[in-house]
């Protein structure tokens, strides 16, 4: 009798153990399902990102030679074709884009696409330096009200041009015929331990022009800006690549 009640149970218990297999191994496969397609879509994504970060180093490469060369369209193309791409070439080549519409006297476009770049990136370094360039490309018609609003967030202390803009608004404030006003700004300028020493010498020298009162070297003066160097791509990026060379084959 012992017997039939060992064999009944252990009956039982093979039947629990098949139930709770049954009923754990759907849930398993998915877990299993689910890893495998995270790893698939991470490996993936890898690859995405890589091949639009060649492509558009590529296309900000070949814009480059295309605009040393004088194609200013060819350029155009080029760089449009690299701001469809990862976020540090997609602020730098609509800047690139901004600069040949500048040269083209198309200034609403122009700074339509600075403020494209400037909103492209979290990169102070690379956005600032868009929103400051379309400040300058306002200065000849926009009002004092337009640039300072423009400006005035780009002038805190722990922005990476700050001195530049201050030099900005003081330009436009000259434009304005606030001279007064202007030269508070470039009094600043001069003062803080952060400014580059070119920055530091302009101030003095537009300083040096509004006490003399000679309004037409001032003009010349401050149509003269000296924007900050163009950024370069991200490291994380990579450089540009350079485009094979035309032989002419």
């Amino acid at each position: 009798m012992v017997d039939v009640f060992d064999e009944v149970d252990e009956q039982i218990r093979a039947e629990r153990f098949r139930v709770l297999v049954r009923q754990t191994v759907p849930y398993f496969i998915g877990a299993l399902i689910v890893c495998l397609a995270v790893v698939v879509g991470v490996w993936a994504y890898g690859k995405f990102s890589s091949a639009a970060v060649g492509k558009s180093s590529l296309a900000y490469a070949k814009g480059m030679d295309l605009e040393q060369k004088g194609d200013a369209d060819g350029a155009f193309t080029q760089f449009a074709l690299a701001a469809k791409g990862p976020a540090g070439y997609r602020s730098l080549a609509l800047m690139q884009e901004a600069g040949i519409r500048l040269q083209q006297n198309k200034t609403v476009d122009a700074v339509g696409l600075f403020d494209q770049a400037a909103k492209a990136t979290s990169d102070k370094m690379i956005g600032d330096i868009a929103s400051l360039k379309a400040a300058y490309a306002l200065l000849d018609s926009a009002s004092l009200a337009d640039i300072t609003a423009r400006l005035t967030p780009l002038m805190a202390a722990n922005r990476p041009y700050h001195a530049q803009a201050r030099e900005a608004l003081a330009l436009a404030k000259i434009a304005a015929g606030q001279l007064s006003q202007a030269r508070a700004d470039l009094g600043v300028i001069q003062l803080m331990s952060d400014t580059p020493e070119t920055e530091r010498q302009r101030a003095g020298a537009l300083i040096a022009l509004i006490d003399s009162g000679t309004a037409s070297s001032l003009k010349a003066l401050a149509a003269a800006p000296v924007l900050p160097p163009p950024a370069a791509p991200p490291q994380s990026l990579g450089a540009p690549q350079v485009p094979a060379a035309d032989t002419g084959n």
